[in-house]
């Protein structure tokens, strides 16, 4: 027998969830779930047949990823996914709480760390793919989070709950597909303005550029063309990869006259001292082919 009680807590949690999506939660995580029930089970099916795979006690803190199970949450408890009762979870839009660690899977590029939960936040950082964060709070599709001594949001689209050790920083991640992430990052920057002696993040000059890049991963450049020269470790050209650095020499008595940031296939990023803005060039022909001399390997 379904008592009024129950009609009524069906009907409240019916349009909490309605008003989250209408406000645009992400599909990725609807929000929070608080346990109201004395002892609910976590199920790996939307059916009280469903095999137990853990036990939460009233007041716990979930993760609620999809409501598409008639009278059932899709959620994550404890770093596990399952299944557990609409009946007895309170969903609510905005809470601060454990969730648990997720990690960060943006297939190879880098995931933005906002000042507040929207695309309209400004940018506080970038974090590579891989790194698993402990997820402090959510509000509707954005999860709370610290990285690097910065507090911030991230979108849920791109977490995934894990079990692994929680990692801090860029060198914590495989240095395999740091260069790549590096060399995507530089991408976001396409078509910022060439301004000498500028540092970022609106505009640069071609050494800025670099160094500002590098610094979103935990490396600190010298500051001038000449000076990076001293960063890393040499490598023909040959052996270049995503992320390294490239260096020119044109018309200056200097060892080199501009910097720019390898992204693999012949081609290179950086400030152009000739279009004025940040752009991709071609290094295995053209103008930039004839004037290059060296290259090196920071990440």
């Amino acid at each position: 027998m379904i008592t009024p009680n129950r009609l009524l807590k069906a009907a409240v949690l019916s349009f909490t969830i309605t008003a989250m999506c209408t406000m645009g939660a992400s599909a990725a995580c609807l929000g929070a779930g608080s346990v109201t029930a004395g002892a609910l089970r976590l199920r790996d099916a939307p059916s009280t047949a469903g095999s137990i795979l853990a036990t939460a006690s009233e007041g716990s803190k979930v993760v609620v990823l999809d409501n598409s199970s008639d009278g059932w949450y899709q959620v994550s408890y404890d770093n596990v996914q399952g299944y557990m009762s609409a009946d007895w979870v309170d969903l609510l839009q905005t809470a601060t709480c454990d969730l648990g660690r997720g990690a960060v899977t943006t297939s190879g590029s880098t995931l933005n760390l906002r000042s507040k939960p929207g695309t309209d936040g400004s940018i506080l950082t970038s974090i590579p793919n891989g790194v698993v964060l402990q997820l402090d709070g959510v509000t509707g599709g954005w999860y709370l989070v610290t990285y690097s001594g910065k507090t911030g949001y991230v979108s849920s689209d791109y977490i995934a709950p894990t079990s692994d050790p929680i990692t801090d920083s860029a060198a914590a991640v495989s240095q395999s597909n740091l260069g790549s992430q590096i060399a995507a990052y530089a991408q976001n920057y396409l078509g910022c303005k060439y301004v000498y002696g500028a540092n970022g993040p609106s505009c640069f000059d071609c050494s800025g550029f670099t160094k500002y890049v590098y610094a979103q991963f935990g490396y600190t450049l010298n500051r001038t063309a000449t000076g990076q020269l001293s960063n890393g470790v040499s490598v023909s050209k040959g052996e270049l990869q995503p992320g390294d650095l490239v260096f020119f020499r044109h018309n200056t008595s200097k060892p080199v006259s501009h910097v720019g940031i390898y992204i693999g296939g012949g081609k290179f990023i950086h400030a152009s001292t000739n279009a004025y803005k940040v752009q991709i060039n071609d290094l295995s022909s053209g103008y930039y082919a004839g004037v290059y001399v060296y290259g090196r390997h920071v990440a």
